[in-house]
């Protein structure tokens, strides 16, 4: 059985280069180091909450079979940093397509690891809603509770008010929410964009394919949504990285481009280091022994070779991480091998924490015909990212 490690930012970032012997230091010198480990299992509920996946029929998935008596607390999509070694993760869609997901109850959940043993307790969280009938269209349930029929969330940014910002991908829409995630406004959409589940019609961009990153700029003015697919009539792997003022509820204008390695991979997450520089999760489609591409790039908008793109520096490839002690399993390199690795966050200047979206039940990534953990691993880089201080705060 893997170990489980405390995530605690905390007591990570004291401990970790003290407890690793002189000889293993030299050994993974220059090279990204696990830190931290933890799992919440597959088969993890909300209590006392609403059953879900009826629509996935009775056969059983990597060995767990639905529907289920509550919501699992799966697919996450987007972390933030929520204080006292606790998190705010966003679940996506829920279990793939809006035909499915009609039951899956969009949330935010709280989770925080417990230093003792390594695991990770879901402290609550916060349905998504639309009292206020903000939403244009119809939506699937009468009480406007939103679900995965309605909206796929895919990343996530808190505003200095304490409300949230949320990236969606059947639009692309951006979601504004109030600290118990009840829409503030009408989603905005993305001048020129469509997906194939926008009720608009002409569509230009495939399915699944909307926001999957965002970044805030440092002084909270600006938002940098980044979708996950390129948009017809763009070169295959380029990917629209839009600005949007908060102040004004509007796009800019402004536009940046993102290119994949290859047009075959996506995105997963996009968060800023600075008011030029992001970081961003690039990954293919593949999983366990198959996964090849899963990488955090630093992604700079200035530009500076002049080839129209932003320019990409590699920081970390997740399928290559030194874990000296063992923290991962039993051999001294870890690999984080899913098919979706979609959230990122900064610890502090060379330290990140990455989740992956478990899609329950449907991913096994990690041991073949078993469903995949979310997994929470902490990863201390060779060098400084020299963030804005303001986004570590």
């Amino acid at each position: 059985m893997r170990r489980l490690a405390t995530l605690s930012a905390l007591a990570l970032l004291a401990t970790a280069a003290a407890a690793v012997p002189a000889a293993t230091a030299t050994a993974t010198a220059g090279r990204p180091v696990l830190t931290g480990f933890a799992g919440l299992p597959a088969l993890t509920f909300v209590p006392g909450s609403e059953p879900a996946g009826a629509a996935l029929g009775t056969a059983p998935v990597n060995g767990i079979a639905a529907p289920w008596a509550d919501q699992p607390v799966q697919g996450f999509s987007g972390v933030l940093r929520a204080g006292g070694g606790t998190y705010e993760v966003l679940s996506d869609n829920g279990f793939g397509n809006r035909a499915n997901s009609a039951d899956f109850l969009l949330r935010i959940h709280r989770i925080a690891p417990v230093p003792r043993t390594g695991a990770v307790d879901v402290l609550g969280g916060i349905n998504l809603t639309d009292p206020a009938g903000h939403v244009p269209f119809p939506l699937t349930r009468a009480d406007r509770v939103l679900t995965g029929a309605d909206f796929d969330v895919e990343s996530i940014v808190r505003d200095r008010d304490g409300s949230y910002w949320i990236g969606d991908e059947f639009g692309p829409w951006l979601l504004h929410a109030d600290r118990a995630g009840r829409l503030l406004a009408p989603p905005v959409a993305l001048p020129g964009v469509r997906a194939p589940e926008n009720p608009a019609g002409s569509p230009n961009l495939g399915g699944s394919k909307g926001f999957e990153g965002m970044a805030a700029s440092p002084d909270g003015r600006f938002l940098y949504p980044l979708l996950e697919g390129t948009v017809a009539g763009d070169t295959p792997g380029d990917l629209r990285f839009s600005e949007f003022s908060t102040r004004t509820g509007g796009y800019t204008g402004t536009q940046f481009v993102y290119r994949l390695d290859n047009p075959a991979h996506a995105i997963g997450d996009a968060i800023a280091l600075d008011a030029h520089r992001f970081l961003v999760i690039e990954r293919d489609n593949n999983q366990g022994d198959a996964a090849a591409v899963k990488r955090l790039y630093v992604a700079d908008r200035r530009d500076r070779d002049g080839d129209g793109v932003l320019d990409k520096t590699l920081v970390l490839d997740l399928l290559d991480i030194a874990d000296p002690k063992r923290l991962g399993g039993p051999g001294p390199t870890f690999r984080f091998p899913f098919v979706t690795i979609e959230s990122v966050v900064l610890l502090d200047d060379r330290t990140v924490a990455v989740l992956n979206d478990n899609n329950f039940p449907g991913s096994s990534g990690r041991t073949a015909g078993v469903a995949d953990d979310n997994e929470f691993i902490t990863v201390r880089l060779p060098r400084s990212l020299r963030p804005d201080p303001r986004v570590l705060r």
